[in-house]
């Protein structure tokens, strides 16, 4: 199937949140794992998301040139062509982008999607992210403040973090207290507040509730899933709206329980991010294979090996079906697995 238009994007979100599941948007920095997160979902069944941080952008684009707008668009276009081949939707969105990379990525990026839709196209890219989690709340609203009506007029979508992730992602780190892991109701209703709840384009929340970026053994991540429905209700009661009023993305799900999963869904999550998971899961594979074919990709003993199997094709699809392998275990977990409108 085509990439998904920007109608189709939001009703993918607006079908997952009255539905009661969720999404996987799954950072790539490559055409390989481009193909394995494609591969995942058609198995599954699943629609989903795509998605490209700054440091993955540069990758994209030639690691000795770091040109990140350049390495995301052509990310974009790339998923654009070869998803033609297959029978899903799906959509593109560029990942955290802090205030320091805004007129490196995030900025370039929508200026040539302006001018695509003027020129009566569609935006390149469904969603972005600001993170303005490093920054003070009133700044990190005002700069998406700033940034929403840019995004509707594209007929795009923002993502906004409100409280801060733990760990590193791709260069983007954040350190705090405990306490700045929680976002706070009144965190989010001084963005309700300045964003409003949809009519001045749609934005959706990574608010934070223990998240940390990376993976940890069991017991050194405390979730508290429980606090974005708690969050709901009470923006719920503050704004005279239905349940559920916000658009919920998890963060930093690597290692959670499957508990933890469903009750976030459950308030609310339509979007959850998916990296270190996958990132293990291709590169695991690769590890497994040259173990196992130590002899064939060297030439050991002045041998000339096996040029089936050094050829990078050949251990290049082991690690996108091992990648596409945990991209369906995520569809599972999240409750889209069949459920594909493609």
């Amino acid at each position: 199937m085509p990439l998904a238009t920007p109608d189709q994007y939001a009703d993918m979100l607006t079908r997952a949140k009255t539905g009661g599941f969720a999404y996987p948007a799954i950072n790539v920095a490559s055409s390989q794992s481009i193909n394995a997160v494609l591969q995942g979902l058609t198995e599954a069944g699943s629609d989903g998301i795509l998605q490209v941080t700054t440091g993955g952008a540069d990758y994209f684009a030639g690691h000795t040139v770091k040109a990140r707008a350049t390495g995301a668009i052509a990310m974009a276009r790339y998923v654009a062509e070869v998803a033609k081949s297959y029978p899903i939707n799906v959509a593109v969105h560029t990942d955290h982008c802090p205030k320091d990379a805004l007129d490196s990525f995030l900025l370039p990026i929508l200026e040539a999607s302006e001018e695509q839709v003027k020129a009566g196209g569609q935006p390149i890219f469904q969603s972005h992210m600001w993170d303005g989690s490093a920054v003070p709340l009133a700044e990190n609203i005002e700069i998406a403040r700033e940034l929403l009506p840019r995004m509707k007029a594209i007929n795009s979508i923002l993502e906004v973090e409100i409280g801060v992730v733990g760990g590193e992602e791709d260069g983007v780190q954040h350190e705090g207290s405990n306490d700045a892991l929680y976002t706070t109701t009144g965190d989010v209703a001084q963005a309700v507040e300045a964003l409003g709840l949809g009519e001045n384009g749609r934005w959706i929340a990574a608010l934070t509730f223990g998240n940390v970026h990376g993976v940890y053994k069991p017991g050194n991540v405390k979730l508290r899933p429980e606090l974005l429905g708690e969050i709901q209700e009470g923006i719920a009661a503050q704004f005279g709206t239905g349940p559920k009023p916000l658009d919920l993305v998890f963060h930093g799900g690597s290692g959670s329980t499957d508990e933890e999963i469903a009750l976030a869904v459950a308030n609310g999550v339509v979007k959850m991010n998916i990296d270190t998971d996958t990132q293990y899961a291709f590169t695991r594979s690769v590890a497994g294979y040259m173990f196992s074919n130590y002899d064939g990709v060297l030439k050991v003993d002045g041998e000339v090996g096996n040029k089936k199997q050094y050829d990078p094709r050949a251990w290049g699809k082991v690690a996108e079906s091992a990648m596409a392998a945990r991209v369906v275990e995520a569809t599972k977990q999240l409750g889209s697995f069949g459920k594909s409108q493609g």
